[in-house]
């Protein structure tokens, strides 16, 4: 059995654990049927902060994806990595659409299908089958440059492109009955699962401890030192320009897709998480998500759901409310007459990790135990 990394592990839990806040703040506030938690003529400093914290979660996990593909290159061999991508990538993909949709809508007609997190893992896995044969060098500039570069996309718009808003412009469609919302157009997270598959040799075990944590945060700081230049100047890198002497702005970066300024906000502190936390015991329960995240991420999509029909008929809606049609924000019948306070939100959060902890670690004994055994294990 291969030896877990616990700093990634412990990161990965602790992002895991955050997106759940995101997901439960979804179904449950009730300012998130009215307006976004982001918009700084309506929200305030606690639900701003509630979501900006989430920001953390994505890119992370990304980059971690990225991380793993390295080191299971480093076990397997090239070709082996590269089918593996193939393979659960395209297991990905399928899970976004028919998996992940029927638990965030529970329609079984499927109306509505949302590309988020888990389908731009699948496509960056794709591609990255692809890059892993480049040479190290070119691979990292490939990298740096859908990073740094995509943000020159920006003023471009096709109308009516599918492909386009699945490459770098958020948009909605309807292709007949059905709805598709691109939220995650993968430019920028390949290049984030390609930063961290060339990251990954920090991990390597002939790889110098001591050197590995102090690159670490001198590339996390300066990531940091980068995003405050750039952010205060105004110069490039992020689309939505900063309100003079508004903190909330300085920290209002985009997401859909990641601005540059939102990599390096979210990404360099998590490099410095990663090299201050190297050897603490202190995360055991923590990396226990980690160790589980695709599991973990299932199930607390599928609980948030369900705990969310408690939801609405505590409110007198009938339960056929949570049956979606389309984002769980953006129906009709939720607007205004549904949803809690933000503390609610906050104390389902905290019930839902702790009915989630039994769980994955349950499965991770049995992950652990049963990994040689069952290939499948590998998928999830």
């Amino acid at each position: 059995m291969r030896q877990r990394i616990g700093s990634l592990d412990l990161l990965r839990g602790m992002v895991m654990i955050i997106m759940a806040l995101d997901h439960v703040r979804d179904y449950f506030h009730r300012d998130a049927f009215l307006y976004s938690p982001t918009d700084l003529g309506k929200t305030d400093a606690a639900l701003f902060f509630t979501r900006w914290v989430t920001h953390f979660c994505a890119p992370v996990f990304v980059f971690l994806a990225g991380v793993s593909a390295c080191l299971y290159g480093a076990r397997k061999g090239r070709k082996a990595l590269a089918w593996f991508l193939v393979t659960r990538g395209l297991w990905l993909v399928f899970v976004e659409l028919f998996v992940v949709g029927l638990f965030r809508t529970f329609n079984w007609r499927f109306p509505y299908f949302n590309l988020q997190v888990i389908w731009a893992i699948g496509v960056s896995m794709l591609v990255l089958a692809a890059l892993v044969y480049l040479r190290r060098g070119v691979l990292l500039v490939v990298a740096v440059v859908l990073i740094a570069g995509h943000n020159l996309l920006d003023g471009v718009h096709v109308d009516g492109s599918f492909l386009w808003a699945c490459l770098h412009e958020a948009k909605s469609f309807r292709f007949g009955d059905e709805l598709v919302t691109v939220r995650y157009p993968v430019l920028p997270w390949i290049g984030l699962m390609g930063l961290g598959y060339f990251m990954g040799r920090y991990y390597l075990p002939d790889y110098d401890g001591r050197a590995r944590r102090r690159g670490l945060v001198i590339l996390g700081t300066g990531f940091v030192v980068v995003f405050i230049v750039l952010r205060f100047f105004d110069w490039y890198g992020e689309p939505v320009h900063r309100i003079s002497g508004s903190v909330l702005s300085f920290f209002n970066v985009t997401k859909y897709p990641p601005s540059l300024l939102y990599v390096l906000m979210t990404l360099g502190p998590a490099l410095i998480f990663l090299a201050m936390t190297e050897g603490v015991t202190w995360g055991a329960r923590v990396a226990v998500f980690g160790r589980t995240a695709m599991f973990y991420y299932l199930a607390h999509i599928l609980l948030i759901h369900l705990l969310a029909l408690i939801g609405v008929a505590i409110c007198g809606k009938p339960l056929s409310e949570m049956v979606l049609t389309m984002a769980v924000n953006d129906e009709p019948g939720l607007k205004g007459n549904y949803g809690f306070p933000l503390v609610v939100v906050y104390l389902i959060w905290v019930g839902l990790v702790a009915v989630l902890y039994p769980l994955c670690k349950w499965f991770d004994r049995y992950k652990r135990s049963h990994q040689a055994s069952k290939w499948w294990l590998s998928y999830i």
